[in-house]
């Protein structure tokens, strides 16, 4: 979720780095804001998460993508970036750094925007495709997850889009997908990522993919919560959580 479009390791220095490429669909908006690593709310811009997954390359992602096309529909929007490459889904359970955290960083949005939660968008689980307790387990701790996300952040119905893996870096990526496709929780819509084209490293999607994936999990909102494209129907700031990101 974070986003790895466009990062590749540059041979010449020996270091990832990320090639600056922002397509269309990914342009910055004024009516486009992003929580900082500050609870700040500034315009958002690719990557996304640079000031929040510190320890790791970031580049494009779906975030931009899916708020391009959702912005016409709401007066602003507002991102809140929450993502951490590399966590398996044991580091987000409840009583968790990155849970709290997350919360946290939900409520706080709320607070200084003044906004309402819109959805949830949740891209995570290759880690967990390595070991096989975590892949059985999978299925358990997502239900929990969004379970008490929900609860905690007073919204029970609160939209989720969440993303079928198209790669695992390990052997146990057939066992999470399954648990992902088949958490059967209302008003959670899973999209599946499978077949889009990977960056070289065979793990993360390319720039297009990206954005066609952040095309994919507006369909996938939008049959949640239908929303006429005619009028903006919600005024204020709209807030929208990645994880892992919210949309206010």
């Amino acid at each position: 979720m974070a986003g790895r479009g466009g990062v590749y390791n540059d041979s010449t220095k020996n270091i990832i780095v990320w090639d600056g490429v922002i397509p269309p669909e990914c342009r910055s908006n004024p009516s486009i804001l992003h929580l900082t690593a500050k609870l700040e709310w500034e315009e958002a811009k690719e990557p996304l998460h640079a000031d929040i997954d510190v320890n790791k390359t970031n580049g494009v992602g779906p975030g931009m993508s899916f708020a391009n096309l959702v912005v016409n529909r709401f007066d602003k929007v507002g991102l809140v970036p929450c993502s951490v490459g590399g966590t398996k889904l044991s580091q987000w359970q409840k009583g968790e750094f990155l849970y709290e955290e997350t919360v946290k960083r939900a409520k706080e949005a709320v607070a200084s925007g003044g906004g309402s939660y819109q959805a949830v968008l949740w891209y995570q689980g290759e880690s967990d495709t390595v070991d096989m307790v975590d892949a059985s387990d999978y299925k358990r701790r997502l239900i929990k997850f969004f379970n008490d996300l929900r609860s905690d952040l007073q919204h029970p119905n609160l939209p989720i889009v969440q993303v079928a893996l198209a790669t695992g870096a390990g052997p146990y990526l057939d066992v999470v997908r399954k648990a992902q496709l088949e958490t059967d929780l209302e008003n959670v819509n899973c999209v599946d990522a499978m077949g889009l084209p990977l960056e070289p490293d065979g793990l993360h999607l390319t720039t297009s993919s990206q954005v066609r994936l952040g095309q994919m999990m507006v369909d996938a909102f939008l049959a949640i919560r239908p929303i006429p494209s005619s009028a903006k129907l919600f005024s204020g700031l709209s807030v929208l959580v990645l994880f892992p990101l919210f949309l206010l």
